[in-house]
């Protein structure tokens, strides 16, 4: 037993990694130097993965050391193999771990969950370009237990940001980098612990680029910490941190592989062009929600601890994009303006020819929509509903509009932790969580014009001897809109969550057992500020509210070999409540919801083998995953109705199986192999179920079975397999190069296309059939990075009490420049039902970038 304390405490003193995420290695020094500076022992130290939690030894690791004392427990998965390859060198291939989405991950920090209620995601933006202060973590993989939490099928994270455990320091650092920005700037100051129990944390960055890896994007971001604790005796903390991050970025836009052809580049954004000379993009992204938590530790006794948690957080997501009234389609990808679409061979070469020589049809063409809006002078008759209210000027055919989201959320949480006697661990927790989220539409540029009209286009078509059937809110008809104005829809979406939890941990010598159990309550309802024309009776006030109980009971038991081999085995199942925009058939305009709500049934388990050794660490994972009663709602644009429609489904039910295997092996004293390999398959196991609706009319348009039955669960590679070698010097540099293969990919499956009325005069298993059927599989891809830096102490100055640091880091991902590397998309919902041509409407795609490097300066004095 104590030679397995060592090792571990070995293997923590001596271990170093570099601070970018998504490529990071760990130099190890010679762990039989015994000359290593106790400075340079701490620099290394700081210097472990930002996004790899902490290692925690076990209580029972420094119970008493009698020759009859328990196995030590397996240690909480921060230095596991796999798992470091899967969130660092599988993550360019949008990787997930178990094929999981990731609202079944969870995240705590400083006590209270992270996780968004609308959607289940943890908004790891909110805190991004923070690292300095993320740092300390404690993660449990899969249906393990912990110590904060419930958990989740996935991984459950706990990060501890509170001052008093951030390090003692003040550092400094630059970045640059070819990706999404250009520069990243970091600053950092810890106070530690001072005399009179109190800590203070200050961080700061700037991340930016006025255009990165893709053309016409660029990136602003600002972050900002401040946290503060106060310590009364040795029972008492009081913690606060207030966080934020004010980030701009303009994006890049999905697009069909004959446009990226055209132009030469698997890069291609059709998101901005030209104006005055200057690239301007249309599709740009701005949020900032501000996080302030407070957070109370209250040591009952050295048994038992009682930890509790207030975290409010509130702010705007915005995202922009073109809007357009009875005019033209502004997109230069649409898919009438491409060759593909013309009859004509020869207009389809000059088409073909004009697209990829002339931005101005292959970009936005600003410039042509600014001349639009000062030539469409217009009089809007009784604007505002006030009759006689003439207004003539410059109305809009287009604009920038900014789809937005105005979020309020307010958490509590209790945690309970008691140990009792030896051999028994006893974690209780109570949880209330409740958001607001208001959706609307405002008016970000007018793009020359004077003004615009609130009216909804698709309604006054469809309904031209209806008056009121245009207006998105007629309690304002005929609104006249200015920038900065909310129009479209308007509501907000209220939810709650309460929970009550419990874990019991047995550990004795040769096995460890646990078992936990949680009841919630997850209730939501809908509030339309808007009454929209086409659905006065259910699209303003409150709507009826949706209750959903559920419950989650895991256990699992570890056999403990000796120290160093652990078998195990664990297994879940739970309830999970739906998302309101899978319940809501089309919130944006109404309160009606789908015919059968259900919640999601869950049901997993797993089992493996753990090796933890000073020279190997192997860890090998089965896993088995069922979901049923999963529900959905997609919007798309329907050519036959010309018009948006909704497609409810439900019955959606899934698989999910495979194994995960890492290892980390030293081949001789500085030299390591590391590995992982995961291999799944992630499937649709039954038919599912859908009713149409269009978006203007409540109406059922059909019910249709979706014959989704053995298709892929898209948007991650069903297998991914790394293979590295890491050099770590006793000098303090270190290198790491690792390849990395990823295959069975599949795209997302368009449902319109698994129906009946697809296929319907199509001969069965003809090309034409299984152009149709199939669903769109990617090239597997191989990639090869390239990790290494140096650590170095700065000379100590006469009198100085600070030791400082210099470190270098340097990340080069994918060195073979391979270009041709999808990594994600989505086949289009759409559907050519006429000609049954399922070309018309391709995939929309993104690549990969090719060759790309971060290079990092680290100064830091203590």
């Amino acid at each position: 037993m104590r030679q397995m304390i060592f090792f571990l405490l070995v293997f923590l003193t001596y271990e170093s990694a570099y601070s970018q995420a998504g490529h990071k290695q760990k130099p190890i020094r010679d762990t039989t130097q015994k000359a290593i500076d106790s400075a340079m022992v701490e620099e290394l130290k700081d210097n472990v993965l930002d996004n790899i939690p902490m290692v925690f030894l076990d209580d029972n690791d420094f119970g008493n050391t009698t020759s009859n004392q328990n196995i030590s427990s397996v240690l909480t998965a921060s230095r596991d193999p796999f798992y470091a390859a899967a969130a660092y060198n599988f993550s360019p291939a949008r990787f997930r771990m178990r094929g999981y989405n990731n609202d079944l991950n969870v995240t705590f920090m400083n006590g209270i969950s992270m996780d968004n209620l609308d959607n289940g995601f943890t908004p790891f933006g909110l805190w991004g370009g923070l690292n300095d202060v993320m740092r300390i973590k404690d993660l449990s993989i899969g249906l393990r237990y912990n110590t904060f939490s419930f958990g989740a099928i996935g991984n459950s994270t706990s990060i501890d940001s509170r001052a008093s455990k951030q390090r003692e320091q003040t550092q400094i650092s630059y970045a640059i980098s070819n990706r999404n920005y250009t520069h990243r700037v970091n600053a950092y100051y810890g106070s530690g612990i001072r005399k009179k129990g109190w800590a203070y944390v200050l961080a700061g960055s700037f991340r930016g680029a006025d255009e990165g890896y893709v053309l016409g994007t660029h990136y602003n971001s600002y972050s900002y910490f401040f946290g503060v604790d106060k310590r009364f005796g040795q029972k008492h903390l009081l913690s606060l941190v207030a966080f934020g991050a004010p980030t701009e970025n303009g994006r890049q836009t999905a697009t069909v592989q004959e446009a990226m052809d055209l132009v030469g580049s698997n890069y291609y954004n059709p998101s901005w062009g030209y104006q005055n000379g200057k690239k301007r993009n249309a599709n740009v992204a701005k949020t900032h929600q501000p996080f302030i938590i407070f957070t109370h530790d209250f040591r009952m006794s050295n048994n038992s601890s009682l930890v509790t948690a207030v975290g409010y957080s509130f702010g705007e997501s915005a995202t922009t994009g073109l809007d357009w009234n009875n005019t033209a389609d502004p997109r230069p990808d649409y898919y009438r303006y491409l060759p593909s679409y013309k009859a004509d061979i020869t207009l389809r070469q000059r088409v073909a020819n004009a697209f990829a020589n002339n931005p101005l049809l292959s970009q936005i063409n600003w410039g042509k929509l600014y001349y639009a809006n000062y030539s469409s002078n217009e009089t809007i008759k009784d604007a505002n509903g006030i009759a006689g209210n003439n207004v003539s000027g410059k109305r809009a055919r287009y604009i920038v509009e900014q789809h937005t989201i105005d979020t309020k959320k307010f958490n509590f949480n209790i945690v309970f932790n008691k140990k009792i006697g030896n051999h028994l661990d006893v974690t209780a927790g109570i949880s209330y969580q409740s958001q607001k989220n208001n959706y609307f539409k405002r008016v970000g540029d007018l793009l020359g014009a004077e003004f615009y009209v609130d009216l909804n286009q698709f309604a006054e078509n469809a309904f031209p001897l209806n008056p009121s059937a245009g207006q998105n809110n007629i309690l304002t008809p005929n609104r006249i809109l200015y920038k900065g104005d909310k129009f479209g829809y308007n509501y907000d979406i209220n939810i709650h969550r309460s929970a009550l939890w419990k874990q019991l941990v047995l550990k004795y010598n040769k096995i460890d057992c646990f078992i936990s159990g949680e009841i919630s309550n997850t209730a939501f309802y809908r509030n339309g500020n808007y009454k929209n024309g086409l659905y006065v009776n259910n699209s303003y006030g409150q709507s009826a509210s949706y209750h959903f109980n559920n419950y989650g009971v895991k256990g699992g038991v570890t056999y403990k070999i000796n120290g160093r081999n652990y078998l195990y085995v664990s297994g879940a199942i739970s309830t999970k409540a739906p998302y309101f925009d899978n319940v809501y058939i089309s919130p944006r305009t109404r309160d009606i919801v789908q015919s059968d709500i259900n919640s999601e049934k869950i049901s997993s388990v797993e089992g493996g083998y753990i090796l933890n050794a000073p020279k190997i660490k192997v860890r090998l994972t089965g896993y088995y995953t069922k979901f049923g009663d999963g529900m959905d709602v997609v919007t798309f644009y329907h050519d036959d109705y010309r018009n948006f429609v909704n497609y409810a489904l439900s019955k959606i039910n899934k698989v999910h199986f495979g194994a995960e295997f890492g290892f980390d092996a030293k081949i001789t004293r500085n030299l390591s192999l590391v590995g992982a390999a995961a291999v799944g398959r992630y499937y649709y196991d039954s038919e599912q179920q859908a009713t149409v609706t269009q978006d203007n009319n409540a109406a059922v348009l059909s019910k249709e079975t979706v014959y989704s039955e053995n298709f892929r669960v898209g948007g991650t590679p069903q297998e991914a397999y790394s293979l590295g070698i890491s050099y770590r010097s006793p000098k303090f540099w270190y290198f790491t190069v690792t390849g990395n293969y990823f295959d069975q990919i599949w795209l997302n499956f368009n449902p319109l296309r698994r129906t009946a009325a697809a296929v319907n005069g199509v001969i069965k298993d003809s090309d034409q059939w299984y152009g149709i059927i199939d669903q769109t599989r990617l090239p597997a891809q191989f990639t090869l990075d390239f990790f290494g830096g140096y650590s170095y102490r700065l000379p100590r100055q006469t009198g100085s009490k600070h030791n400082q640091f210099l470190v270098f880091n340097i990340g080069i991902n994918n060195l073979l420049n391979n270009t041709s590397m999808i990594t994600g998309g989505f086949e289009q919902l759409r559907f050519d039902f006429q000609e049954k041509n399922p070309n018309k409407f391709p995939p929309k795609l993104f690549y990969g970038y090719g060759l790309n490097f971060f290079a990092n300066i680290i100064y830091r004095f203590q």
